[in-house]
């Protein structure tokens, strides 16, 4: 049985030195994954060690995924640096905590600290 997938993504990934790739999938944590392992050595974003998920946007449907994606393409890379850092201006890899344990909620980290009088 054929399930269709629940999301598309378009997404950029980046090298250390800022080097930039656009994909598209419906997959995003198993394909940044694959990015990240290098599943095909001879690949890009293998060749120039693009695997820093640093931008993403969720469509409900493939053919707007991809409809999006051949729009950021097309842009300068002046632009599509500008729609990064509006959103991630640390450049910060987006995927780095996936897989992670999340930490468990705990009241006392809330309250304010308590004020010492000497």
């Amino acid at each position: 049985m054929n399930r269709t997938p629940e999301y598309a993504y378009v997404y950029i990934l980046s090298s250390k030195g800022k080097r930039l790739y656009i994909g598209v999938t419906t997959t995003l944590e198993k394909r940044i994954s694959e990015h990240k392992q290098k599943l095909h050595p001879n690949s890009f974003t293998a060749k120039y060690n693009i695997n820093q998920l640093v931008y993403f946007e969720q469509f409900s449907t493939i053919t707007a995924a991809i409809a999006r994606e051949k729009v950021l393409k097309g842009w300068i890379r002046y632009r599509k640096i500008a729609l990064i850092v509006s959103t991630n201006p640390d450049w910060r890899d987006l995927s780095a905590d996936w897989g992670k344990p999340i930490k468990p909620f705990n009241e006392i980290d809330l309250r304010p600290p308590e004020k010492f009088s000497f």
